[in-house]
């Protein structure tokens, strides 16, 4: 009885100690957040006001985002979230603090001048850059640092995305693919919680999405099979998409070789000319082509390739020196490529690239329980479902890569690769085939063969 006391006791306090603090932390990083968002907006309101096209920017804004990052923070570079995981996993989550202003502003540039990037990002590391701040003032041991984090990183992601759920779940389950930290679940949804309401309770816009949706009871046999092929589709774009992102980063930054402010002033241009010919509907957030992707239901202004140019798009944005996120262009990306597959299924286009949007960030961030949780946060019951399915395909599907290369492997996707886990994804690849049966099969047609060329009759072998 006594020792029964004991751990009630000591859980108790547990509990109390991180809802008061993941509350604290929740509070701070929305109120962080939303203002941030709303100078992003703001920006965003006054591009038509300019007597020539705003993108007309993008080298200065290349440029000014390149040499914030080089100058004062360097571990603002990038997407922000990549940072974030990096530190949670080689830093015990200590991040500068100047990465915090530095990335704000580097972000707003890139945006307000038209870079293909996201918002998210940058709000991940707002809320590590505070938590890790607030940890360091407590004086917090380097587990409790690692803990309050992670609130800061699911606060952000609820804050942002308006899902307080899918957000806390995607701040605990990105870190370590195919593993969720429980042990910090409860602090992570309290402060998605607190900081989505404090988003809320300051007034940032969320899209509303209205997927006219309405399933026969039953199994749907058919609507079964074609939201198959749809998650197979998501999988390979999400593929495509990680490998079009990393490929041209590395290929700017090594095989470029001149210093970074040509580069930027190139890149520059060639995004405008890009935008020049394909328009200009893949620059910045594309929020207005994502919610015509799903709540049009005819499918009108968005156009089966739209998702293979916000691909080159946004590799090129962020390869060329552009500060911010990339599940926002993730967003579009599967929102469009949904519209596309359900054009081509005869199916319903909303439903599509309902569970398209949500796909896509299962495959290319390897958060298929997080990607769940927002189809139901977003569209509601009758989509949640299906869009669960087509998530674990397309996670399935993109194999062993991320968006996210410092992202931990716990768990291979199949049991007939032979993959290292415990590493980190960049360095992570599959060494071969495990599986006897896989195997066998392998030697069981090359004998078959052998034995058809030279004419033997393989009928009654084996």
């Amino acid at each position: 009885m006594k020792n029964r006391i004991t751990e009630e006791t000591a859980l108790f306090a547990s509990v109390a100690k991180w809802l008061f603090l993941s509350t604290i932390i929740g509070l701070v990083v929305g109120a962080g957040v939303s203002l941030f968002l709303k100078v992003i907006q703001y920006f965003i309101d006054r591009q038509g006001f300019l007597p020539f096209h705003y993108y007309f920017f993008l080298p200065l804004a290349l440029v000014l985002s390149v040499y914030l990052v080089k100058k004062f923070a360097p571990d603002a570079e990038g997407h922000g979230t990549e940072k974030v995981i990096q530190a949670i996993h080689e830093k015990n989550g200590k991040i500068d603090v100047l990465v915090i202003p530095i990335k704000v502003i580097a972000t707003v540039i890139t945006i307000a001048a038209g870079g293909s990037v996201g918002k998210e990002g940058p709000s991940a590391q707002i809320g590590a850059g505070v938590a890790s701040v607030f940890a360091t003032f407590l004086r917090f041991s380097d587990e409790d640092r690692k803990a309050i984090v992670i609130c800061g990183i699911s606060a952000g992601f609820a804050a942002v995305f308006g899902t307080p759920i899918a957000g806390a779940i995607f701040g605990v389950e990105v870190l370590v693919v195919g593993s969720i930290l429980y042990s910090v679940l409860l602090p992570s949804f309290i402060a998605g919680f607190a900081s989505f309401l404090v988003s809320q309770t300051m007034g940032t816009p969320y899209v509303e999405f209205h997927v006219e949706f309405f399933p026969r009871y039953g199994l749907d046999e058919l609507l079964f099979l074609k939201v198959v092929i749809a998650g197979i589709f998501f999988g390979l774009i999400s593929d495509l998409t990680i490998t079009f992102v990393h490929a041209s980063g590395k290929f700017i930054k090594k095989e470029l070789v001149m210093g970074y402010i040509e580069k930027c002033i190139i890149g520059g241009f060639f995004l405008i000319g890009l935008a020049l010919l394909f328009g200009d509907q893949y620059l910045g957030l594309g929020m207005q082509q994502i919610e015509n992707s799903v709540n049009n239901a005819t499918g009108g202004g968005v156009h089966w390739y739209d998702f293979l140019l916000k691909i080159l798009f946004t590799g090129l944005s962020l390869g060329f020196g552009g500060s911010g996120g990339v599940v926002t262009p993730l967003f579009f990306i599967g929102s469009t490529s949904g519209n596309a597959i359900g054009t081509l299924l005869s199916g319903n286009i909303q439903f599509f690239a309902a569970i398209g949007l949500v796909s896509i960030i299962a495959g290319a961030a390897n958060t298929p329980i997080a990607a769940a949780i927002m189809a139901l946060e977003l569209f509601g019951i009758q989509t949640a479902h299906y869009a669960a399915i087509s998530s674990i395909i397309a996670y399935l599907i993109t194999g062993h890569r991320s968006i996210y290369p410092s992202q931990i492997l716990a768990f291979k996707k199949s049991q007939y690769l032979e993959v290292p886990t415990g590493k980190d994804i960049e360095h992570t690849k599959v060494v071969g085939t495990q599986s006897v049966t896989l195997n066998k099969l392998r030697e069981r047609w090359h004998k078959k063969k052998g034995l058809k060329k030279s004419g033997k009759d393989t009928t009654n072998q084996e």
